[in-house]
C-alpha cells in the first residue's frame, strides 16, 4: 500500500510528467521550493543578525485546545523556526481557559524584548453554541508592532485603507500574492475569485488582490450559484474550509487556482490518522487550470514562509539593526 505522502508525490510526478507532454495540462505551482528559498535567505540575515549584535528573532505562539489542525500548523511553525534560527517559544493553553488568560499570556509576550512577533493560532475552539472567546478582543491586546500574523484591527484597516501601509500583512494572502507574482502571473486588470470571506484568509486575501489593481469578487456561503462566478476568474482563491468544493465545472479554462484549503479526513493507513486535502477537486483542476497548487504543498509552506518573513522584519525593527 501507498503511504498518503508518497500517494501525493507521485499524483505530482504524473501530473508534470502529463504536463510536459500536454501544453494545456496546467503547471503545478510548487510552494514548498518557493518557500525554502525565502527560507535559505532568512537564515543567512538571521546569520548576520547574530554575529553582529548576537540576537536572533524570536517568535511566540499562543495555542488554545488542542484542534487537529491548528497542531499541525504550530508543527510546521516551530520547524521552520528551528530551520532559520530563530528564537521559539510557545504557551499551550487549555480549550477551558478564560480570554484573560488568553490576555495574560498575550501582555507577557509584549513585555519579552527577546520575543519579536507575537501570534495567536487562530481560529479559537468555540467553547459552545452560546459560548465563544472574542479574537477581536484578544488581539487588541497585542503589540502591534509584534503582530507578525497581521491580524491586529489597526493592521488590517490600513490594509483595507488606500494610501496607507499595514506595518504586516496576512501571511496566508501575502503568501499567494508571492507564489502569484514567483509564478510570473499577471495580476493587474485580472479577474479574481476569493471563495470564503474570513478574517484570516478570505477578507485580507481580498483587500491584497485589489492592492494588485485585480477586479475582485468574493464567494461566500449565502453567495446563489457560485459556480457561475468562479467561472469568470482568472485567478481563483479557494479558502472555505470545505473538501473538494470546487470541481472542474466550477474553472474557467486556463484560469491559475490557488487552494488555500488544509482539511483533514481520517486516513487510518497515514502516520497521524489522518491526511490534508484542499478545497478544489485537484484531480479534475489539472484538466482546466493553467496553473494550480497541490494540498499538502502548496500556498502552506508559503504562509509559513511569510510569517518568518514578518518576525524578521520585526526583529530588525526593535533593534534597529539593518
Amino acid at each position: 500500500m501507498i503511504e498518503p505522502k508518497k500517494k501525493q508525490r507521485k499524483v505530482l510526478l504524473l501530473v508534470n510528467l502529463f504536463s510536459a507532454a500536454n501544453n494545456d495540462s496546467a503547471r503545478i505551482i510548487d510552494g514548498r521550493s518557493s518557500a525554502e528559498e525565502i527560507k535559505s535567505s532568512i537564515a543567512i540575515e538571521v546569520s548576520r543578525m547574530k554575529e553582529s549584535i548576537g540576537k536572533v528573532p524570536g517568535l511566540a505562539v499562543i495555542l488554545v485546545g488542542q484542534r487537529r489542525d491548528s497542531l499541525a500548523y504550530v508543527r510546521n511553525k516551530i520547524m521552520a523556526c528551528h530551520e532559520v534560527g530563530f528564537r521559539f517559544s510557545i504557551a499551550e493553553l487549555p480549550e477551558s481557559c478564560t480570554e484573560d488568560d488568553v490576555c495574560d499570556a498575550l501582555s507577557n509576550y509584549n513585555k519579552n524584548a527577546s520575543i519579536h512577533g507575537i501570534l495567536v493560532q487562530l481560529p479559537l475552539p468555540q467553547k459552545s453554541l452560546e459560548q465563544h472567546f472574542d479574537e477581536g478582543k484578544i488581539l487588541n491586546v497585542l503589540s502591534l508592532e509584534k503582530d507578525v500574523d497581521g491580524f491586529h484591527p489597526l493592521n488590517i484597516g490600513n490594509l483595507a485603507i488606500q494610501g496607507r501601509e499595514p506595518l504586516f500583512i496576512p501571511c496566508t494572502a501575502k503568501g499567494c500574492i508571492e507564489l502569484l507574482l514567483s509564478s510570473d502571473v499577471e495580476i493587474v486588470g485580472k479577474r479574481a475569485v476569493v471563495i470564503g470571506r474570513s478574517n484570516i484568509v478570505g477578507l485580507p486575501t481580498f483587500l491584497l488582490l485589489q492592492r494588485h489593481h485585480a477586479t475582485v469578487s468574493i464567494v461566500h456561503a449565502y453567495s446563489e450559484n457560485p459556480e457561475i462566478i468562479t467561472r469568470e476568474a482568472d485567478i481563483l482563491v479557494a479558502a472555505a474550509g470545505v473538501p473538494n468544493l470546487v470541481r472542474g465545472s466550477w474553472l474557467k479554462p486556463g484560469a491559475v487556482v490557488l487552494d488555500v484549503g488544509i482539511n483533514p479526513i481520517e486516513d487510518p493507513e497515514s502516520e497521524h490518522g489522518y491526511r490534508l486535502i484542499g478545497d478544489v477537486c485537484f484531480e479534475e483542476a489539472v484538466r482546466i487550470a493553467s496553473a494550480v497548487t497541490p494540498v499538502p504543498g502548496g500556498v502552506g509552506p508559503m504562509t509559513v514562509a511569510m510569517l518568518l518573513l514578518n518576525t524578521l522584519e520585526a526583529a530588525k525593527r526593535a533593534l534597529c539593526f539593518t
